[in-house]
């Protein structure tokens, strides 16, 4: 399967003083995939192949309950092209 990016925001609902700590814990286990990724202020974009990303969503929602959030919102985004689309690309004249 071609490589695609899945852009993730993870909104964990529970106190605020929880909300950072959980999405940097949702990162962390980005980090652990060994996937490259880039955080930005609002979302995580990963790159990798779909059938790898998306049980990195199912796993961060998870996550965030199992570290106290009560619900959680999660905006997912998806850039899948045959032939395959990465983060370098799109970004290369930004760079």
């Amino acid at each position: 399967m071609p490589c695609c990016n899945v852009s993730l925001q993870i909104v964990p609902m529970t106190e605020d003083q929880k909300v950072y700590p959980i999405v940097d814990q949702v990162i962390q286990l980005i980090h652990d995939t060994g996937l490259p990724y880039r955080v930005g202020p609002m979302e995580t974009t990963i790159e990798g192949e779909l059938e790898q990303l998306l049980p990195i969503v199912q796993q961060s929602v998870e996550l965030a309950v199992k570290l106290g959030a009560y619900r959680v919102l999660a905006v997912v985004k998806v850039d899948y092209k045959p032939g395959g689309v990465t983060m370098k690309e799109k970004m290369a004249s930004y760079e």
